[in-house]
């Protein structure tokens, strides 16, 4: 008996099998021919409808204003770019800019250039908020252009943006891109409390510091003390909330205690009056760009003075803040506040004294070098 695997069958037999398993290949390549290309890339086949097309432009913009609403990073909008010749031409359109993203706008500071800059002020230029805040801070503190970087500033401040108002105040408070005279505490306050009113936390803290100081406004202790805690539970809530998407709340750390046994990193400090321990806050995208941008240019926040430094003369730079988180320079000498018991740490606003306070400085403002030092000038 004869079987498949034997050497009789005769050889007309295996070659009109390969014959067949030919054909049925040519068979199938035809039919794929047309919808795949030479290169082996499927394509749409000919006289076939074009579904893209048949979309009408405002359903078209619509779905790409949810897609830059969306936008995780700026490359994001690009790729849509680059898909076609059509959602290029519909993607430029201000509606789409309007809606993108904070975090589509989140431009590095390692690749800042001028089609970063025309972007950002094609956005702003569609009414996009937060573009006119973070192109305003760029060019207020980082190009130069005070004029420009504050009109935008105002731009998006008139628009409701909380941190626009704040960092109006801000300059307000320091007079920056002017003189020392230039300062209008009244103004800065007034600012300060609409951006409080939207619950930002920063003015939150500041204008309770300016309450309880007297500063700009007349001095109230209590209502200053209201808003302090006010704004460490505005803190609270906003740190409950970003860590609730990473671990469940009976999981976070109470009290320093808690944080060291489960081994937990020290976390948003200003908390702790709260016997907290969260993560800190990531910095706002326009704070991390100037901190970037200062760090890459050579300028870092100032160490702690010596003796031997002199205030005097031009060899003075203008100093960051010392808060690392905020990034933002004087525009004049002596523009910052200094703190009052070392004299080494520049502050634009009481709202990064306080952060920086609890962060860091509290440990590292210690006058007793300077008293030792003080006390052998006077014995010598």
């Amino acid at each position: 008996m004869k079987t498949r695997s034997g050497s009789l069958y005769s050889e007309c037999a295996a070659a009109a099998a390969v014959v067949g398993q030919k054909r049925k290949r040519a068979a199938w390549s035809a039919v794929a021919g047309e919808c795949c290309g030479a290169g082996g890339r499927r394509k749409r086949l000919a006289g076939g409808p074009d579904y893209l097309d048949e979309l009408p432009d405002d359903l078209v913009l619509s779905i790409l204003s949810k897609v830059a609403a969306s936008a995780t990073a700026p490359s994001d909008l690009l790729s849509v770019h680059l898909t076609c010749k059509r959602l290029n031409g519909l993607g430029r359109h201000d509606m789409v800019f309007a809606k993108a993203s904070p975090a589509s706008l989140a431009v590095k500071a390692s690749a800042w250039s001028e089609q970063a800059q025309r972007f950002l002020k094609r956005c702003a230029d569609a009414g996009n908020l937060e573009a006119c805040y973070i192109l305003g801070m760029i060019r207020f503190y980082c190009l130069g252009s005070r004029s420009s970087g504050a009109a935008m500033l105002a731009r998006a401040a008139v628009g409701g943006h909380a941190a626009a108002l704040y960092s109006l105040a801000v300059i307000q408070f320091n007079g920056s891109g002017g003189a020392k005279s230039d300062r209008d505490l009244r103004a800065g306050a007034a600012l300060c409390a609409r951006a409080a009113a939207l619950g930002h936390v920063d003015a939150l803290r500041e204008l309770g510091h300016c309450l309880q100081d007297g500063y700009g406004v007349r001095r109230d202790p209590a209502e200053g003390r209201r808003l302090l805690v006010a704004a460490n539970a505005r803190e609270l809530t906003l740190a409950l909330a970003a860590a609730a998407s990473h671990r469940t709340f009976a999981a976070l750390p109470l009290g320093g205690v808690a944080a060291a046994a489960t081994g937990a990193a020290a976390g948003c400090p200003l908390l702790s009056d709260f016997g907290w321990s969260l993560p800190e806050a990531e910095p706002h995208a326009a704070n991390q760009f100037m901190v970037d941008w200062w760090a890459s240019h050579g300028t870092t926040a100032p160490a702690k003075k010596s003796d031997g430094d002199s205030d005097d003369g031009d060899a003075v730079e203008l100093r960051l803040c010392s808060h690392v988180r905020c990034g933002r320079r004087e525009t004049r000498r002596h523009e910052f506040r200094r703190c009052s018991v070392c004299g080494a740490a520049n502050y634009c606003s009481r709202a990064c004294q306080a952060l920086d306070w609890k962060r860091a400085h509290k440990a590292q403002c210690v006058p007793m070098e300077r008293w030792l030092l003080a006390g052998a000038g006077e014995a010598q």
